[in-house]
């Protein structure tokens, strides 16, 4: 069994070496050096689209893309790899589900319950869906 080492884990984040703390991932997350160098990697040496090309290096890619799905998918318990969207970040994210799939589903009188301290990523998406819909945000106390 592997016990989490939290020096290990920081070690694996340059943004991490001089700083304490950091708690906004919300608007930025921190990538680990294993994510630095693969993105490094990919706009240096590949050139294509995932999904979008026949040739050799755009399939190759697909099937990257997708073995990653896989792979995320298994971590998370997923019941099929095609429940996995990608997404820019959670900021994009939390506008997805608030837009796709709660603002079909909410009524006038509904209620959202949000947190007073939410970022602001995860505030305003509700606000918005709420004007929308016709729901009411309630802020619970912190």
């Amino acid at each position: 069994m592997n016990v989490f080492n939290p020096a290990q884990f920081r070690a694996q984040f340059p943004a991490l070496q001089d700083a304490g703390v950091y708690l906004d991932s919300a608007a930025t997350a921190l990538k680990p050096e294993a994510v630095v160098e693969a993105t490094r990697q990919f706009y240096s040496l590949s050139a294509g689209n995932v999904h979008r090309s026949q040739f050799a290096e755009a399939q190759r890619l697909t099937a990257r893309y997708e073995a990653a799905r896989e792979k995320v998918a298994q971590l998370l318990n997923a019941p099929d790899d095609k429940t996995i969207v990608w997404t820019r970040g959670t900021t994009e994210s939390i506008n997805m589900v608030a837009q796709c799939y709660a603002r079909p589903r909410l009524q006038p009188g509904d209620e959202i319950i949000v947190s007073v301290a939410e970022h602001h990523a995860n505030l305003v998406p509700w606000l918005m869906v709420a004007q929308q819909t016709g729901a009411k945000v309630v802020k619970l106390p912190a």
